[in-house]
């Protein structure tokens, strides 16, 4: 075969970066910006895409759950990322071994790599330009928190962009990411997973989600690059 044999899409959020609270900070900063009022009570973001996130906030606060008023709030969080872009650094790091691991894969050409985050595509992006980390994944095959409210689908819009490159089957694409909505993702769709202990979700956690393959983190990068490339069962797999 010639080109790439793999599709790999990253999670962001404690995949690759900690971003320790920053994101529920301008959830909270947007809601006040769109709505003209506080955001009440606690806000679980682990691995939810903004447009379930957004939803659930609109339904809480009795706020009608128009596609104007979703837009309203993915406007308003986008531009509460922008105006704190610079303070990004202060308040996130770079996960230890996530730089080696993307420019590893970002070298092999037997790989394409992408993102698959709930984070909205435009936050997304921000994120991984604060750490440099942008020119490493190709954003025309990822898929972001705006392309729909169910994680799993978003491996079908990965995969539809990454028809012009070669129609990548369900085993020859490789999720990474660290939570039960990542393992739940790769089971409903029928790809493959690499599962890492890097955020709230224990290595035991993970398992009873459904990840046979669990790292604890992404600091051996020749453990990482061979359960990448390992044949495994994670669901049904059917092209």
């Amino acid at each position: 075969m010639t080109g790439p044999e793999l599709l790999v899409l990253w999670d962001i959020d404690n995949t690759l970066i900690s971003a320790r609270g920053f994101g529920k900070l301008m959830y909270r900063t947007a809601f006040q910006s769109a709505f003209g009022r506080e955001l009440e009570g606690s806000l679980d973001l682990g691995g939810r895409t903004e447009l379930d996130v957004i939803a659930e906030l609109l339904r809480r606060h009795d706020i009608e759950h128009t596609e104007d008023a979703s837009r309203l709030l993915a406007t308003a969080l986008t531009d509460s990322f922008h105006r704190r872009r610079h303070d990004l650094p202060g308040h996130a790091e770079v996960l230890p071994g996530a730089l080696a691991a993307l420019e590893h894969f970002a070298a092999d050409p037997r790989v394409h790599q992408g993102v698959l985050t709930a984070n909205l595509r435009t936050v997304a992006r921000i994120k991984l330009e604060a750490f440099g980390l942008a020119g490493l994944v190709d954003w025309d095959v990822s898929a972001f928190g705006d392309d729909h409210a169910d994680r799993a689908e978003l491996v079908t819009f990965a995969r539809e962009r990454a028809r012009h490159i070669r129609f990548f089957t369900h085993d020859e694409v490789v999720l990474i990411g660290d939570t039960p909505h990542d393992v739940r993702a790769a089971h409903v769709a029928g790809v493959r997973l690499v599962a890492v202990a890097t955020g709230r979700s224990s290595k035991h956690d993970l398992h009873e989600a459904g990840a046979e393959i669990v790292l604890d983190d992404l600091g051996d990068l020749g453990e990482l690059t061979r359960q990448v490339w390992k044949t495994g069962t994670t669901g049904n797999r059917t092209a």
